[in-house]
């Protein structure tokens, strides 16, 4: 399965547990369940494998854990927009954006820019992949700075 699908599977999640209270664990799983249903031949085709779910569960504890830092970088770069007055898809892919981009040295800033704007165009609306990259691009000018 490609990172782009466990990512967005990180994302559904983070998304549960934001705005319905779930339990991280038992929303990783339902969610993951659901995705290896499949109804079609392409739906199949995109089924996670246990290193695409561990991988998924690893993207989201750590955004949670780091989530008191994480909300304040884009408090920081959100000048003004209150997070908790953001787009719901728009905060989580924040979240999981900035959590790759400062706690995970196996990924590529870019990569993760990159893929959280197609997260949020993808789930968010038509002004999702505008506002994300604008907070993601000067986080990662910051992170450049301090390296």
């Amino acid at each position: 399965m490609s990172r782009r699908a466990t990512r967005e599977l990180a994302l559904k999640v983070l998304f549960q547990v934001d705005v319905g209270r779930a339990d991280p664990k038992r929303a990783l799983r339902y969610t993951a369940a659901q995705q290896r249903v499949g109804v079609d031949e392409a739906e199949a085709a995109r089924e996670l494998s246990e290193d695409d779910i561990i991988f998924a569960g690893e993207l989201v504890d750590g955004a949670l854990e780091h989530m008191s830092t994480i909300d304040q970088t884009i408090s920081d770069h959100a000048k003004e927009w209150r997070i908790e007055r953001m787009a719901n898809i728009d905060r989580n892919v924040l979240r999981l954006a900035l959590y790759e981009m400062t706690y995970r040295d196996d990924i590529p800033v870019s990569v993760s820019i990159n893929e959280a704007v197609e997260l949020a165009k993808k789930f968010g609306t038509e002004e999702s992949g505008k506002f994300v990259n604008g907070i993601l691009g000067n986080a990662a000018r910051l992170l450049k700075r301090d390296e």
